[in-house]
């Protein structure tokens, strides 16, 4: 049995996709089962909770062998560190009681080298919560998502503009969640690996802020840069959105970290690290009919 959480999120579903059609037994915790679509409902254990809370856990783990864990985002939380580690605790506990023998985790790059990183900082030091249990343990060590382009559609389709405080010709990886959840399912798959490891998903290149504008817009046939802003500014466009002070202040130490401190590249790229979606085919298949889509009009 495989225990898919947060089974409804960009990368759960698509873990969960893979795992359906290889016909792997699958139980999901869900906060809300209605969201899941049918298939899922259907063919899959659905435990209703949520995996911070222990007794969902205990009853979500019991009997099975694997677990794919994420940890969702709290754009509110008055302390990162604390919620990351308040959360993962009972899945701690609950792995020591139930004997699961392999979980795979989204986690991040940077381990060894992150310091004052924010959420890369917090999500390093679950690693090592989950390790202390002794279970076999796969962390998926990413860069930033390509996904999180979309959230620049609205300001693409009526300025042709993306902000942020990162250096603009300064490469860095960025991956596919598509490819995210093949490595994911294909561990959960995988009844024989052993140990405790990172797994870096990279993506095939290293791009820049001002290469990924050249190449949204060769893709979406209109003219779009990249702008620089500061991290002041950034940080109060996310509080102004809604943010809390402590969620904010972890997301900029964290695009300081990868900007400035460069640990995404503190260890070298190998081929075995990277993933086949490229930012450019991303940009066909997802980014391009989200933007046609968007009811955001010049």
């Amino acid at each position: 049995m495989i225990v898919v959480t947060a089974p409804t999120g960009q990368i759960g579903r698509q873990v969960l996709d893979i795992l359906m059609d290889a016909d792997a037994p699958v139980r999901v915790i869900a906060r809300d089962p209605a969201r899941l679509p049918a298939r899922v409902r259907e063919n899959a254990e659905v435990i209703q909770g949520s995996h911070s809370d222990k007794d969902v856990l205990a009853k979500a783990l019991t009997n099975a062998d694997s677990v794919f864990w994420l940890l969702p985002p709290d754009l509110t939380t008055p302390n990162v560190e604390d919620y990351f580690r308040d959360f993962t605790r009972p899945f701690c506990e609950a792995l020591t009681e139930t004997g699961v023998a392999r979980v795979v985790a989204v986690s991040t790059l940077g381990r060894g080298v992150a310091q004052n990183a924010g959420q890369i900082s917090a999500s390093l030091a679950m690693d090592e919560m989950i390790k202390a249990t002794g279970v076999r343990y796969r962390a998926l060590d990413l860069p930033g998502f390509m996904e999180n382009m979309l959230r620049n559609v609205p300001s693409l389709k009526v300025t042709g503009v993306f902000a942020s405080p990162v250096t603009p010709d300064r490469k860095q990886p960025t991956v596919a969640t598509r490819d995210i959840a093949a490595v994911a399912a294909r561990l959960l798959l995988d009844p024989t690996w052993e140990g405790q490891e990172g797994v870096p998903v990279l993506g095939p290149e290293d791009l820049s802020a001002d290469d990924m504008a050249r190449v949204m817009t060769e893709v979406l046939g209109r003219p779009i840069r990249f702008q620089q802003i500061s991290f002041e500014e950034q940080k109060a466009t996310m509080t102004g959105h809604g943010r809390s002070e402590a969620a904010a202040q972890g997301l900029i130490d964290m695009v300081r970290a990868i900007d400035r401190d460069g640990i995404y590249h503190a260890r070298p790229r190998t081929p075995e690290a990277g993933s086949p979606t490229s930012f450019r085919q991303w940009c066909e298949d997802v980014l391009k009919p989200a933007f046609e889509k968007s009811a955001f009009e010049k």
